[in-house]
């Protein structure tokens, strides 16, 4: 169901014929893009988790940057999840899709030893999901993953945004995403994850202009600890919200992140406390990405080019809410030929090397549920590397 809604709301923005926003002119940044089959090799799997999107990364020391070689244990975050057996290609039967789980990578290397698959497990031993909505005023709801962070000022705790999934009809596009919490999981947490708590948020935003959405498609921890070489002390939460795909942002210190009267909007010159006056500050995004500094100061946004396309883009911004420039097409997804759909890439700088930015897309078919029980191995996550250099 995730897929049809985005897929009808590119339809939609194809027909319309959505332009990027304007920008001034920026100094042209050289880069080399190539395929990175170590890293995507790693989730072709055959027994337990064997596809998923999401993928968002979380170096659970806090520290996420470029060549992070003190890096431990990084946590991988994935939403609809398929878990059972595969015998070459083909799901046996049983298998069956949870809502969110997880793997943890040590160090930052693709090497297959590197890396485990977690999802919670019923007394039988059968798949369940980490993290189900606990407030939703008697309403049937999952949780699709946003983006999430170490607070290293609020004693390690691990932040993750969650977003309610409420199913309003028995059609494909019949749910909706009326809200967004924020999950807090203590210091050295590990799966199962049985010591969360559920945070109510006011960061699900509608606005009459712009449209509605979320917060928590992309996290930026623009703090010294966090490694960032251009710190301010705050930690940048993105949305992709309305037809347009429009990138909107807040911010929050470290400390106050539980604290929602002291976040402040982007309102395209200033930041305010009115989430009603967030301006748009590029377009075309898609409803996960991310946001990387570099080492010329710049920011290099990545995302999938109008949620669901053919095509990973990159626009670089002078801060981490721009101006960003045009979109730059850095990778067309091969395996669109195969006839799966691409959606939803981001960069993961904790497992990227020095001089590269390591990304991932996902992808899919229209008809997955049926789809998958053919093919095991259309729903998962792909990986490029963009190299800096002349």
């Amino acid at each position: 169901m995730k897929f049809n809604f985005l897929f009808s709301i590119c339809l939609f923005i194809s027909a319309c014929g959505v332009k990027p926003a304007a920008v001034s002119i920026q100094k042209e940044l050289k880069y080399t893009v190539e395929a990175a089959p170590e890293w995507t090799d790693l989730f072709y799997r055959n027994s337990g988790w064997f596809g998923a999107d999401g993928v968002f990364s979380i170096p659970l020391t806090g520290v996420d940057k470029v060549g992070n070689v003190g890096n431990q244990e990084t946590l991988l975050l994935f939403s609809d999840t398929y878990i059972g057996e595969v015998v070459g290609d083909t799901p046996k039967p049983g298998n069956v899709m949870v809502n969110n789980t997880c793997a943890i990578v040590q160090g930052n290397s693709a090497h297959p030893d590197s890396i485990q698959f977690f999802y919670k497990k019923d007394k039988n031993g059968a798949p369940q999901t980490f993290f189900v909505p606990q407030n939703t005023g008697g309403k049937k709801q999952h949780f699709w993953l946003g983006d999430g962070f170490v607070n290293q000022e609020r004693d390690n705790t691990l932040y993750l945004f969650a977003y309610h999934i409420e199913i309003t009809g028995e059609g494909v596009f019949d749910f909706i995403e009326p809200d967004v919490s924020l999950i807090a999981l203590p210091k050295g947490s590990r799966p199962p994850f049985e010591r969360q708590r559920q945070i109510k948020t006011p960061l699900h935003v509608k606005l009459p202009t712009l449209g509605e959405g979320n917060f928590g498609a992309g996290i930026l921890a623009n703090t010294k600890w966090a490694g960032a070489p251009y710190p301010d002390g705050y930690v940048y939460v993105y949305a992709c919200i309305g037809q347009d795909k429009n990138l909107v942002a807040a911010r929050v210190r470290p400390k106050d992140i539980e604290d929602f009267t002291k976040w402040k909007y982007w309102d395209g010159k200033s930041w305010t406390t009115d989430n009603q006056q967030i301006a748009v500050i590029t377009n075309a995004a898609s409803n996960e990405l991310s946001v990387t500094p570099l080492p010329d100061g710049r920011y290099a946004l990545i995302f999938q080019v109008l949620g669901l396309s053919d095509k990973v883009g990159m626009r670089i911004g002078d801060s981490p809410v721009g101006p960003f420039g045009e979109i730059q097409e850095i990778w067309r997804t091969p395996e669109a030929d195969e006839g799966l759909f691409c959606y939803n890439a981001k960069a993961h700088p904790n497992l990227s090397k020095p001089g590269e930015l390591l990304i991932s897309y996902n992808t899919i078919t229209l008809d997955f549920w049926n789809d998958i029980q053919k093919d095991a191995h259309i729903y998962r996550p792909r990986f490029i590397k963009l190299k800096w250099g002349n």
